[in-house]
């Protein structure tokens, strides 16, 4: 399996190489050149994630160096649970719960998967390698957790100064060691221009081998793939029908993973994709014009992307068009109050406490499927423990929300960050 620009100038590379570019050299974004297919009976008595991702991505890595060691890094990056949840009184729902790794997101298991193969990629060049990480909130502070403490690898965290919560800050600055945390002073749309205009900055390049770790690198979306997979086998198996997904998304990484998945032969029903008020995504379905702008700070702030880089790899997938990509997608918009009235809701009905961006999922599922659709049988892709977001959610349901373990100890930790102005010569001189 090789693997390919979305802009077709670059040569096509194996997947250890294309994850330590992380970005192709024409600026574009690399992709699988094909989609195995698959059918729910290729994963026959297949049940935990590693045995369904070991045999989900062995095509990916087939010739590659990676390839015998794909057992074992599935084993050491899938080893918590993505359980499905059935909320109370609803039993044609599902919560497909992502947050039970040690940084309580959905994005633990990317990032672990990522470091996982890194740390196995031979390197011969004598330049440190540096991962660089732009963040809206999550991203930083499971790439900061799977990377810490790998020798030979520095880590570099950017996020938008005052934008992000104070818990997940914690998250992203308490590492220390080979993981350096950026307050930039700016949005997350400048913390990922600088990351993109690092790799064409000559005196960094010619200093570091840089990598990036955000969502663009091909080995973050690959296990991203690996829960919808199981899920969707979890309930096909149970019910005989393909669930449907709604899937809270920014950068549009986790909701083209699940695409993919959909494309391969996994048993998943429609998919719709849930924003809160940066409206870029569904505006372009809506209108058929793509335009990137700005991000606003919202209550679910890791989903505060103006400009999805994951769109240049769905319009490559999908085709160019609105139409193309609305053959296979939804998307909605959820404003702030939408997000605290859902968030009341799930817990006087359900029972269920949700983080600000699995509430969009939840507020999508009530009040933008049609009466007739809610019929069937839906997943809500809970992405975050809400602990990471209790100054939102505390004062919304009135009690206090319990904090995880895992993230219990990282607060405990002493936090350390730089603030730098949201320039690429300003990171430069930060890395000197």
């Amino acid at each position: 399996m090789r693997y390919l620009s979305t802009r077709s100038a670059s040569p096509a590379l194996p997947v250890s190489e294309a994850m330590q570019l992380g970005l192709a050299g024409d600026g574009g974004l690399f992709l699988p050149e094909s989609l195995p297919a698959f059918s729910a009976g290729d994963f026959g008595g297949l049940k935990t994630l590693p045995d369904i991702a070991h045999r989900l991505l062995a095509p990916f890595f087939e010739d590659d160096v990676l390839a015998p060691d794909l057992a074992e890094i599935c084993a050491a990056t899938f080893d918590f649970p993505a359980p499905l949840v059935t909320p109370k009184g609803e039993p044609g729902l599902r919560l497909l719960e992502l947050f039970h790794g040690p940084t309580a997101a959905f994005k633990d298991f990317g990032a672990r998967f990522l470091a996982q193969c890194m740390s196995r990629c031979d390197m011969p060049d004598p330049r440190p390698l540096t991962v660089l990480v732009a963040t809206s909130g999550d991203t930083g502070g499971a790439v900061a957790a799977g990377f810490h403490g790998l020798p030979g690898i520095d880590v570099a965290v950017l996020y938008p100064e005052g934008r992000v919560s104070p818990r997940q800050e914690r998250q992203l600055t308490c590492w220390g060691g080979n993981v350096h945390a950026f307050r930039v002073r700016g949005d997350f749309d400048a913390c990922q221009r600088m990351v993109k205009g690092a790799f064409a900055d000559p005196a960094l390049s010619a200093a570091r081998r840089l990598c990036s770790a955000n969502s663009i690198n091909i080995g973050r979306l690959l296990p991203q793939m690996v829960y919808y997979a199981a899920a969707s086998l979890a309930l096909y198996r149970e019910t005989g029908e393909p669930p449907g997904m709604i899937v809270p998304t920014g950068n549009l990484g986790n909701a083209l993973a699940c695409l993919l998945a959909r494309r391969m032969g996994l048993p998943i029903g429609p998919v719709v994709l849930a924003t809160n008020a940066n409206r870029t995504i569904p505006d372009f379905l809506r209108t058929s014009d793509w335009q990137p702008r700005s991000s606003i700070a919202t209550l679910a702030s890791a989903m505060d992307v103006g400009n999805p880089s994951n769109m240049e790899r769905v319009r490559s997938v999908f085709g160019e068009t609105a139409d193309a990509v609305t053959s296979e997608v939804r998307a909605y918009a959820v404003e702030d109050a939408e997000i605290e009235r859902e968030i009341v809701r799930a817990h006087r009905d359900w029972g269920e406490i949700l983080c600000p961006h699995t509430a969009t999922a939840a507020f999508v599922c009530r009040e933008r499927l049609g009466e007739h659709e809610r019929e069937s049988l839906w997943t809500l892709v809970a992405t975050a423990h809400p602990a990471k977001f209790e100054t939102v959610v505390e004062p919304l349901i009135g009690t206090p929300v319990p904090v995880p373990a895992a993230l219990a100890r990282l607060l405990e930790l002493p936090s350390v960050s730089q603030p730098i102005d949201a320039d690429v010569g300003a990171l430069r001189n930060a890395l000197a």
